[in-house]
């Protein structure tokens, strides 16, 4: 289990001065390291600043732990420093490659679950755990096609990468939502099937119809409101699986500190809920 206390935050830089100010019980931040991998200025400093009254989590974007290569050399190097420096509570990592013979893609893209890419992706998850000297968390990715070439159950893909590695899962509920409505599944059936005492960390995040197709293609856009579906998801799963870490990410039409808080503090307040449940 993290130890993160409560529901946190996605950390943006014209949110800094108020966030360094906020002191909302269980409140944290999670930034993705990749803006914050240099020695010095203002960036950083900021995140020090913030660092010293709150948790911070790493949730990293551009490891491509899918890829056909092992995640870079330097990068991990960049990245530990950054762990060494900060003392994250937790770090993460997408299911997902984004790198090709050296040249980075600007997308999280999909792959087949086959066995061989299991051992592949066990092994560069192993490698990073090494490299960082900690455990880190696994992101359920969001899915927009089907694939050919699945051998594997996403849960079970996912529960194996855990027994092989030691590593902990990251559960995406939006993720999820965006999924279930692409592909044509059960979001509450996924959500009932996965296995709660892996899960580090929550997402929750809002999603946007495709601009061409509409609501035949949802996208995880990261651009709105969580919806009321994901919100249903959440409450789902933290009855069955009790209180974990949870983040309110935001990533596009970033609104005002205060109305992000909002979606923060009823997230806190569902996780004191099943936290008080719990001990009744």
């Amino acid at each position: 289990m993290s130890d993160i206390p409560g529901a946190g935050l996605g950390l943006k830089p014209e949110h800094y001065e108020t966030a360094l100010g906020a002191r909302a019980e269980g409140l944290w931040f999670e930034v993705h390291p990749e803006n914050y991998m240099v020695a010095g200025g203002p960036r950083i400093g900021w995140l020090e600043a913030i660092r010293a009254h709150h948790p911070v989590s790493l949730h990293g974007v551009s490891l491509s732990l899918a890829g056909e290569a092992e995640p870079d050399a330097a990068h991990l190097q960049r990245l530990a420093a950054l762990a060494r420096r900060i003392q994250p509570a937790l770090v993460s990592e997408h299911l997902a490659w984004s790198a090709w013979n050296g040249q980075y893609l600007p997308d999280l893209l999909p792959f087949p679950r086959s066995t061989a890419a299991l051992h592949r992706i066990a092994a560069h998850i192993a490698y990073t755990q090494d490299a960082l000297g900690m455990v880190i968390a696994i992101e359920n990715p969001s899915h927009y096609l089907q694939l050919d070439g699945h051998e594997w159950d996403e849960i079970d893909f996912l529960a194996e990468l855990s027994r092989r590695t030691g590593c902990r899962l990251l559960l995406d509920i939006n993720n999820v939502y965006v999924s279930a409505r692409n592909l044509g599944f059960s979001a509450a059936s996924w959500i009932d099937r996965f296995p709660q005492a892996l899960v580090g960390e929550i997402h929750l995040a809002g999603h946007s119809a495709d601009p061409t197709l509409g609501d035949a293609l949802l996208i995880d856009s990261h651009d709105a409101p969580i919806a009321p579906e994901v919100w249903q998801l959440y409450r789902r799963f933290v009855d069955r699986a009790g209180a974990r870490p949870t983040l309110i990410e935001r990533d596009g039409n970033v609104p005002a500190f205060e109305e992000l808080m909002a979606e923060q503090a009823r997230a806190a307040a569902e996780l004191r809920r099943v936290a008080q449940e719990a001990m009744a």
